[in-house]
């Protein structure tokens, strides 16, 4: 292989590419990226089995070859490089030359006959999106995966279609996080379970991209085609929990308050909060007043109230700091109204916005 390449086009992929690597030390070939050069294109290719990753970059292309590097070693160096805006590359007796005009590296390379192939979608049914709007779906939801669970599904994203819109939903069986993106016009969309854990990983390949992609699914993988970029990922065969029966059609308590003052107190009341990350909401509509309380022994205590227009009964119940919190980064709005009953789960909401909904179970007192 020889090629000669961009700096920046080439940091840009391997940053990508690299994400995908595994730390498998029972397949060290997983901690390699492949790099493919033919005709005018570099293909970077990465694979954990679980999820893999193809990138095509332009290059000028001398001598055509493929290549497994060690892709923490090759990505870091490449993004260390200076102000060096071409880099020639080339391979030989096991080694990969990185020549720019003021430095000359060698890496150790590895067998690429190891490396393993990615898995290529062939379906029927295709589906075109704008790559933002896909990216936004996956980030209104992720983090309301379990971590870990007997359950695959619920370490899952769950993707359906519905009167018009594509439904990402995610839970723990603690928390639920729904978000409708509009999307006329798609037909035969069989719903598809994504892992959580690639999930991650795909919103940071996709982030910042433009344009339109295009998904494809089989029975066991989703694959994502877009220009220059190729992600494939196993799917989940599980049944996602019927979610909506659980979501409360009446509450006791409406509190309407501004999304930044709920983060600035919630914040402060967290340094005292005990170890199971406890905060208490408590609310005196009479009083018109919202008043988060916290707690603990060993530090101290913490009470403050935030400004809200309040509905309802007065209520005083318990939640888990963490799953209030991680619901902002997914409401737009300024504006957010809690919706509360009574040992049932609390409902957030953006005002105005319906298209994402989160509820969370209240703690035990």
């Amino acid at each position: 292989m020889k090629i000669e390449c961009l700096k920046e086009k080439l940091e840009e992929a391997l940053i990508k590419a690299e994400r995908v690597t595994s730390k498998n030390v029972t397949l060290p070939v997983l901690k390699y990226i492949l790099l493919v050069a033919k005709e005018r294109t570099l293909i970077v290719r990465a694979t954990n089995l679980d999820l893999g990753v193809e990138i095509k970059i332009p290059v000028k292309v001398d001598e055509e070859g493929v290549v497994a590097v060690p892709g923490d070693i090759f990505r870091s160096y490449i993004s260390n490089l200076s102000n060096d805006s071409r880099i020639s590359i080339s391979t030989k007796d096991s080694k990969l030359s990185i020549i720019t005009d003021k430095s000359e590296t060698h890496i150790h390379t590895y067998s690429h006959e190891e490396f393993p192939s990615i898995p290529v979608t062939t379906s029927d049914t295709k589906i075109t999106i704008p790559v933002n709007k896909f990216v936004n779906g996956l980030k209104s939801v992720w983090y309301s995966a379990s971590v870990q669970s007997m359950k695959p599904e619920l370490s899952s994203i769950y993707i359906y279609y519905e009167d018009d819109h594509l439904i990402y939903a995610a839970t723990d069986s603690f928390r639920l996080a729904e978000k409708k993106v509009y999307l006329k016009k798609i037909e035969n969309f069989e719903p598809v379970l994504i892992p959580s854990k690639n999930v991650s990983d795909i919103i940071k390949i996709l982030e910042g991209e433009s344009g339109d992609m295009e998904l494809s699914i089989t029975e066991s993988q989703i694959g994502i085609t877009l220009e220059g970029i190729y992600i494939t990922s196993r799917i989940i065969d599980g049944i996602f929990p019927d979610y909506r029966q659980i979501i409360p059609k009446e509450y006791e308590t409406e509190v309407v308050v501004l999304k930044q003052d709920v983060v600035d107190v919630l914040k402060r009341s967290f340094i005292f909060s005990d170890k199971f990350n406890r905060i208490t909401f408590e609310i005196k509509p009479k009083e018109k007043h919202f008043r988060v309380i916290t707690s603990n022994q060993d530090v101290g205590d913490s009470s403050n109230d935030i400004p809200a227009a309040i509905n309802g009964s007065a209520l005083t119940l318990n939640f888990n700091y963490k799953n209030i919190i991680d619901s902002f980064q997914s409401v737009t709005t300024d504006s957010l109204v809690f919706k509360f009953g009574d040992k049932k789960p609390l409902m957030i909401q953006g005002i105005g916005d319906s298209s994402f909904t989160y509820i969370t179970m209240p703690m035990n007192k």
